[in-house]
Parts: structure tokens; sequence; C-alpha cells
């Protein structure tokens, strides 16, 4: 069976699994574990990602994210690519690194964020590699330590699980009991199972529904509720169908420019520029969301048309969508 494509969508949050090929240890040094960190900082630093949750193995990787300005598969080549090219100069090998394409779950924020942080940041404990919470709070290769507050790694988001309980010390020591909670729980194979029993959350509630004869939207993609596995597929087919529209004829960025500048009565000096009257940047903003986030532009490539820098044309792309630039869609 073909595999399906990868779900993804501005804001997503995901799951992500990569294994060393015929299970080859792809960390094999601090300095291999060091750089792998520093090109997941370099994406998030760029805004291409936002991670709440992390953790370092011998032969394999997890992380929870949220997609930024650009797609998950562009940011994970980015990052899996140069690290496997480094890696394998520093050992001097050749070839793969990673079994088959890294795997990445889409997954429903309530309740799966925190449940989803609390497993990453457990795998340590459940492959002894620390013994117990008391050791993973100072163990750097996890985000654990991070949230802690005992490792700083600045690119980490930690306030987002912690605004779950409460403010200052006493978020940290109510995170802190919850990871010793799910010691007990130990592998939890309906979070990263596959479609059904991953969506109902376990065996028991897969058979249980089968006794009932009943019926329910699964998708070894996702891990959510039936409501957010319909809702999410839904999307999908919407933004696929836009997608193949626009590929049929994707105007050129001066088209595109000439466009915006008519509409929204500006100058084409003033889009090319980096002036922050309210009227320049929202047209500013209209064409990077329009360029990068519906026709498939680089986003060097539009900076570079723009005069301004990466980093901005992927802040605005990634921006709150302009209401009105449905209009836009609908003239090409």
């Amino acid at each position: 069976m073909p595999r399906q494509p990868r779900l993804d969508a501005h804001g997503a949050l995901h799951h992500v699994m990569g294994r060393g090929i015929e299970r080859t240890n792809i960390f094999r040094t601090d300095r291999d574990r060091d750089d792998f960190l520093n090109r997941l900082a370099n994406q998030c630093l760029d805004g291409n990602l936002i991670v709440y949750a992390w953790c370092l193995l011998s032969n394999h990787f997890h992380l929870l994210v949220r997609t930024g300005c650009q797609p998950i598969s562009r940011s994970m080549k980015k990052l899996l690519t140069g690290y496997v090219v480094n890696f394998n100069l520093r050992h001097k090998r050749t070839g793969h690194l990673f079994q088959n394409r890294y795997k990445s779950i889409i997954c429903e924020d309530d309740p799966y964020l925190l449940e989803l942080t609390r497993y990453i940041h457990l795998n340590p404990v459940r492959a002894g590699m620390v013994d117990g919470v008391e050791e993973l709070n100072n163990y750097r290769w996890a985000g654990h330590s991070v949230i802690m507050g005992r490792v700083e790694q600045k690119w980490q988001d930690i306030d987002t699980v912690l605004r779950y309980f409460g403010r200052g010390r006493e978020a940290v020591e109510k995170y802190e009991q919850f990871v010793r909670e799910g010691v007990s729980q130990g592998r939890r194979p309906e979070l990263v199972g596959g479609g059904l029993i991953r969506s109902l959350g376990g065996w028991s509630q897969v058979l249980s529904l089968k006794r009932r004869g009943g019926k329910i939207a699964s998708d070894e993609r996702i891990l959510g509720s039936e409501g957010f596995i319909e809702r999410l597929l839904s999307e999908a087919e919407e933004r696929e169908k836009e997608t193949l529209r626009l590929s049929r004829k994707v105007p050129d960025l001066i088209t595109l420019a000439r466009r915006i500048i008519k509409e929204e009565g500006i100058e084409e000096s003033e889009l090319r520029s980096g002036m922050r009257e309210k009227r320049v940047v929202k047209g500013r903003r209209m064409f990077c969301q329009l360029a990068v986030g519906k026709m498939g532009y680089p986003g060097a490539e539009v900076a570079r048309f723009l005069g301004v820098t990466t980093s901005s044309v992927n802040r605005l792309a990634a921006s709150e969508e302009t209401s009105d630039l449905w209009k836009y869609l609908k003239m090409f």
C-alpha cells in the first residue's frame, strides 16, 4: 500500500519521531547531540517550528512541535539533511543514517499537548538512561530539565506547558508532579500506535466500540477526537483543491505585486521597502501570505523581491490571514 501524504497546516501540533537505520545509533557523542539541538534551535529562531518537548536517545529522537511559517516537511528536511551530512563527516561514514522517512502524527492540543510532553520526556526513564524523575530533572538531552529550570535552552517554549499548571515556582512543582505520575503508566502505545487504536486511546476502547457495532473516523496520521479528525481531513482536502487550482496558473511575483498595488492603492516602491505605515504593511503581509503560503514561493526569493529579510517575510506569511485575502485568491 502506498504511504499517505503528510498532513500539515500552519499552527498544527506534531509528534515527530526519527530512528536510525537498522537500529544504528544516530547520536554517538555529545557533539552529535549538540549539533542536532543547534540545528533545531535555528529552525525555532527562524520561526519555522515551536518546540514544546524533545528527547534524544541513542538510536532515535522524539519532538513535540508546532508548524510555523513553513511546512513541517521543509523544516525537518533542513534539520535532518544537515545533521546527517555533518554526522557522516565526523564519523567517517557514508550512506543513510535514518530509517525511512521520519514519522509525524498531527495531534489535537487538548489533552495531547500535556500527555505527549510527559510521554516524550519520560523516555530516558523508561529506557533506563536515568534513574527516575529526580535524575531526569538535570538530564541535558531532554526538554524536561529546561521546563524545570535546570538547563537553559532559550529556543524551547516552556511557558505554554507551564501555563496549564499555574504561575511561577508553583507551576514548575505541579508540572514535576504530573510527570512523576506518568512513570507508573509505562509505555503508552495508544500515543504512537496506529489509526483507530490511537484515536480512541487503546485496544479496550476499540473492542468496546466494536461490541456496540459503532463506527468512528480514524487516521493513522492523526491523534485526536473524531470531530478533530473529520475537521482536519476536510481542511486538508480543501487545501489540496486550492493548491491544485493555483498550480495551474501561478502568477510571477511582479504580476502578484501589481495586483496588490492596484487593489490597495499603494506604490510599488512602498511595497518593496521596509515602510511601517499601516496600509503598506497590510499589502506586504497579503503579498507574503499569497506568495509563500498559497503559491509556494520560497521565503528567500520573496525577500529578495521585496528588499527585506527572509525572517520578515516568514513572519508576515505566518501571521493571521488578512480577512480579504480570499478576493486575491479568486483573481488567479
